[in-house]
């Protein structure tokens, strides 16, 4: 039997990939890649967010590329409300946290906003159960 055991990446299908380059490198502090005959891509830690430009996907694609279909989370070590001042320093619009939610390993501290096709991104701090922020 196969089982997958971790993402390589994703694919977000974007209005405009420079956009898309500058908000995610200027803000989440990812490195904008180029591969195989000029495409973009955004590298964070051993993972990437492979970018299609909408109306011209790269085969094979979803069966129904759209942007802003996206809802991602990415964890950060930065202190939320670091987070918070950074994001709001930048013009990021918060629309949600920071609330706690419950993460793939455990709880998580989370703040949401868009991204420039209107993707959803929650960016989240890990939680430990001895976490003054964790307790009500």
């Amino acid at each position: 039997m196969m089982l997958a055991e971790q993402f390589d990446h994703l694919v977000l299908t974007v209005g405009d990939i420079e956009a898309t380059c500058a908000f995610y490198g200027g803000i989440l502090g990812m490195r904008v890649i180029e591969f195989a005959g000029g495409r973009k891509a955004l590298q964070f830690g051993n993972q990437k967010l492979n970018l299609h430009r909408a109306g011209a996907e790269i085969e094979p694609h979803a069966l129904r590329p759209t942007p802003g279909s996206a809802d991602i989370c990415l964890l950060t070590s930065l202190p939320m409300e670091q987070v918070v001042s950074r994001l709001s320093g930048r013009g990021v619009e918060i629309i949600a946290g920071p609330v706690r939610r419950t993460g793939a390993t455990g709880p998580i501290l989370s703040v949401y906003f868009r991204d420039p096709d209107g993707n959803l991104i929650e960016l989240a701090n890990q939680l430990s159960s001895f976490n003054p922020e964790t307790q009500s």
